[in-house]
């Protein structure tokens, strides 16, 4: 059985850091594509960043130079440093995983999800 668990989110001011991290089990992780995705109310699931077996990394444009993605294979655990954080940045972030080892930023390639986590960044 397939877990994944985030944590690390919180309130954090416009310009702070965050930095979130999902430990997986019951999965081969070092093989796997990993993720991030966030979701506001009303809105559809927005892709954040992703991360191969090889540690390629990819962002969304709205991240690229101020997130993180990286992986440690030694305690299966995927992470997201967040900085320079804007208001746009709330949301519940999830991390997923593929089954597979390469990476894709939809939500429907992505086959396990965690229960999301609440990040809030205040003015």
């Amino acid at each position: 059985q397939v877990q994944l668990v985030e944590s690390g989110g919180g309130l954090v001011q416009a310009g702070g850091s965050l930095r979130l991290s999902c430990e997986a089990s019951g999965l081969i992780f070092s093989s796997v594509a990993m993720a991030w995705f966030r979701q506001v109310p009303g809105k559809e699931r927005e892709f954040v960043a992703t991360i191969g077996w090889s540690l390629y990394t990819y962002y969304a444009e709205s991240v690229e130079g101020r997130f993180t993605i990286s992986r440690d294979n030694a305690k299966n655990t995927v992470y997201l440093q967040m900085n320079k954080m804007k208001l746009e940045d709330t949301g519940v972030y999830y991390c997923a995983a593929r089954s597979t080892s390469t990476v894709a930023i939809t939500p429907q390639a992505h086959d396990y999800w965690g229960q999301g986590t609440q990040v809030t960044v205040s003015s």
